[in-house]
C-alpha cells in the first residue's frame, strides 16, 4: 500500500511539474518591420470586384460566362503591374494564373483564391448584395469574405512590390479559379499544367483558417490558425424499400420509417475521437496559455489522450468536428402525398472524414448500421488531404508571416473541416497551408455563404499586409 501511494505522489508530481514547465514564455511584444500598404486603392478596388455577380454553377452552361469574362479582365486592368510583370494565361473553365519569374525556379510557392460565389436571397439582405459600398466602415457583398478579399490581397501586395523594381528569389504564381465553390475543373487544370512543366511548389497558400478569438476553453488571446490538412467530404444516399399503398393499413415499419432508424443509428454511434497531428499541434501550440487544470492536461497528453477523446463531443463546435469524422443528415425524401405509404425512401447524409479514414471505411462503417431493407451508396467521394510539415522552410515562412501582421496572436497549426481548391495541389506539393488572411469575430465567421456578408474594411489592409510580408520571404 505504501509503495502505490508513492508511486502517486511520484505521478502526480511529475504531472504537476510538466504542467508547470508548460507555461508559454512571454519575450515581449514581436518586433516587425512596418509595411506601408495602399489601403484607399485596396478597398476601392475590392468593392469594385465584389460588384461582379460571379456566381459559379455546377452546370458549366449555366454560368454566366461574359460576366466571369468582364471580371478576368477588370483584375488585370486593376493591376497594371502584375499584368505587365507576368506570364499569363488561362486554363480550365475559369482558371487565372500569372507567373512572376524569380531569380530562380527551385523553390517556387503559389499564391491562391477563387473569385466565384454562392447565390444569394437578395430579399434577405439589408444592403443589395453585389453592391460593393462602404458604410459606416464596413464594406458589403458575396464574396467580400469568401473571398475576394485574398484575392485582392495578394495582387495589392505583388502590385506594390513590383512597382518598386522588386524582383522574388523564386518564381511565383498566382492561382486564381472561378469554380471552387461547385468543386469545378479550373484548379486542377493548373495543377494539370504546372506538373507538366514540371513545376514542384514549394508552399502554397490558399483560403482557410483565420485568426479567431473565444474557439479555445480558458484561453483569452487571438489564435491565429493556419491549416495543414482539410477533411475529406463525401455525399451517402440510403434507400430504403418497403410495401407501398394506403397508409390507412400501414406495416409496421414504413421505408421512411426504417431511414430514419438508421439514420439514427448513425448519430448514436458516431465514429470515434482521435487527437490528430494537426489537433496535437493545436494543443501544443495553445495549451501553455490555457489555465492550470487544462494545461496539466495538455502537458501530459500521453496520460489523458482518452479524456481528451471522451470530452471532444461535449466541447462541441470546431474542435469536436477537427478531432472526428463528422455525419450530417441533410436531405430526406419519401412519399409525394400524405396518405400514401413510400415504396421507396432516400436521405443524403454529409461526410467529412478525417485522415485516416478513407470513404470507402466510412461506407463499410455505415453499411454495418443499416436497418433491414436500406442501403447505400456514394454520390459524391474524396478522401482528406495529406498533413503539410509544421517543421519546414516553407512553415516557417508563413508563421513569421502570420505572426507579424498580428503580433498578439498566437500562431497555431489546425485542420481544415471545410474544402478548398488547394487540395488538389497536394499532389505536387507537401506544404500547402491554408489561412485566409483575417481576423474573424464569431459573427464574420457566421457571414461566410450566408446573408449580408460584409468586412470592415480595415481588415482589408491587414489582408494586404500579411501578403507583403509572405511574399517578401519568397
Amino acid at each position: 500500500m505504501i509503495i502505490i501511494l508513492l508511486l502517486l505522489v511520484v505521478l502526480v508530481a511529475v504531472l504537476v511539474f510538466r504542467a508547470n514547465s508548460f507555461k508559454a514564455v512571454d519575450n515581449g511584444p514581436r518586433q516587425a518591420r512596418p509595411v506601408q500598404v495602399n489601403g484607399e486603392r485596396a478597398r476601392k478596388n475590392l468593392s469594385t470586384l465584389v460588384k461582379y455577380e460571379t456566381v459559379s454553377s455546377a452546370d458549366f452552361d449555366k454560368t454566366d460566362k461574359e460576366v466571369f469574362a468582364a471580371y478576368r479582365r477588370k483584375l488585370k486592368e486593376l493591376y497594371p503591374q502584375v499584368t505587365a510583370h507576368s506570364e499569363y494565361r488561362e486554363l480550365g473553365n475559369t482558371a487565372m494564373l500569372f507567373k512572376i519569374k524569380g531569380k530562380s525556379d527551385a523553390q517556387p510557392s503559389v499564391l491562391m483564391s477563387h473569385y466565384d460565389v454562392v447565390p444569394v436571397e437578395e430579399d434577405r439582405w439589408e444592403n443589395p448584395p453585389f453592391c460593393g459600398e462602404i458604410i459606416d466602415g464596413v464594406l458589403w457583398g458575396r464574396g467580400a469574405l469568401d473571398t475576394k478579399i485574398t484575392m485582392v490581397g495578394i495582387m495589392e501586395a505583388m502590385e506594390d512590390l513590383l512597382a518598386t523594381g522588386f524582383v522574388p528569389e523564386n518564381d511565383i504564381y498566382l492561382s486564381f479559379s472561378g469554380d471552387e465553390e461547385v468543386a469545378g475543373i479550373s484548379a486542377p487544370a493548373v495543377v494539370d499544367w504546372l506538373e507538366s512543366q514540371g513545376v514542384k511548389p514549394a508552399l502554397v497558400i490558399d483560403e482557410g483558417g483565420a485568426v479567431v478569438d473565444g474557439v479555445f476553453p480558458g484561453v483569452d488571446k487571438p489564435i491565429a490558425v493556419i491549416g495543414i490538412g482539410e477533411k475529406g467530404m463525401c455525399e451517402v444516399e440510403f434507400t430504403a424499400t418497403s410495401q407501398g399503398g394506403h397508409s390507412s393499413t400501414p406495416p409496421k415499419h414504413t421505408s421512411l420509417g426504417k431511414l430514419a432508424q438508421t439514420i439514427v443509428n448513425l448519430e448514436n454511434k458516431p465514429f470515434k475521437a482521435q487527437v490528430t497531428p494537426p489537433v496535437a499541434g493545436l494543443f501544443n501550440k495553445v495549451g501553455p496559455y490555457t489555465p492550470f487544470v487544462l494545461r496539466l492536461v495538455f502537458a501530459n497528453m500521453w496520460l489523458f489522450k482518452g479524456l481528451i477523446c471522451k470530452l471532444a463531443s461535449k466541447l462541441g463546435g470546431e474542435i469536436n468536428a477537427m478531432m472526428r469524422t463528422t455525419t450530417a443528415a441533410t436531405m430526406a425524401q419519401g412519399s409525394k402525398q400524405g396518405n400514401v405509404l413510400p415504396n421507396v425512401s432516400t436521405a443524403r447524409v454529409n461526410v467529412r472524414l478525417l485522415n485516416n479514414v478513407s470513404a470507402d471505411q466510412a461506407l463499410e462503417y455505415f453499411r454495418g448500421l443499416c436497418e433491414k431493407d436500406v442501403t447505400c451508396q456514394f454520390t459524391v467521394k474524396q478522401d482528406a488531404s495529406p498533413y503539410a510539415s509544421t517543421d519546414s522552410l516553407a512553415w516557417q515562412k508563413v508563421e513569421k508571416a502570420v505572426g507579424d501582421t498580428w503580433r498578439d496572436a498566437i500562431v497555431s497549426p489546425y485542420l481544415m473541416i471545410a474544402g478548398s481548391d488547394s487540395r488538389h495541389f497536394s499532389r505536387i506539393c507537401r506544404d500547402v497551408y491554408k489561412f485566409s488572411a483575417m481576423a474573424l469575430s464569431k459573427e464574420e465567421r457566421g457571414l461566410i455563404h450566408n446573408d449580408n456578408e460584409r468586412i470592415p474594411v480595415e481588415k482589408i489592409d491587414q489582408c494586404v499586409e500579411f501578403f507583403h510580408r509572405l511574399i517578401n520571404q519568397l
